[in-house]
């Protein structure tokens, strides 16, 4: 469950969150793993199983750009927001009109500031990735109720 980085073991939080930056869905991994395999297993963990509406968007940084990704992500009815990587060679698959929504990206970032307050969750003390996992949990459950009970 860890994995070698540059600068030793560590792991990656991948997180979903909603339209107001409410965490909905987490996944832990090994450092080395790919943020475009992560992305798949994150949204196999959402809770809810509802039908997805058309081209709904879900919005990403460069480390997902990726076209394997974006028709993976087609079929279930999402569409990848991400700009493209500057060494890209292949045809841009952007337009600009969906692109604007890439303006939202700052709630995801505001989420991931919200859980760098957990300290516990945010730098890794436990050796056992278990441990872990369960406080990365515990962050998003008190970012959660956070939202719920100061609204």
């Amino acid at each position: 469950m860890t994995g070698k980085t540059k600068c030793g073991i560590g792991m990656k939080v991948e997180l979903i969150t909603d339209a107001r930056g409410t965490p909905v869905a987490v996944v832990v991994d090994a450092a080395h793993a790919a943020e475009t395999d992560l992305c798949a297993v994150a949204i196999d963990h959402l809770p809810v199983t509802l039908p997805v509406p058309e081209n709904t968007p879900l919005i990403y940084d460069r480390a997902a750009d990726s076209d394997p990704l974006r028709d993976r992500l087609a079929k279930r009815n999402l569409r990848l927001v991400a700009p493209h990587r500057r060494n890209r060679t292949k045809p841009s698959r952007n337009d600009g009109r969906t692109l604007r929504k890439y303006r939202r990206r700052y709630v995801v970032e505001r989420t991931i500031s919200w859980f760098h307050h957990y300290r516990r969750a945010a730098v890794r003390y436990d050796i056992k990735p278990r441990h872990y996992e369960g406080f990365v949990s515990l962050a998003c459950t008190m970012m959660v109720l956070n939202k719920v009970v100061v609204k």
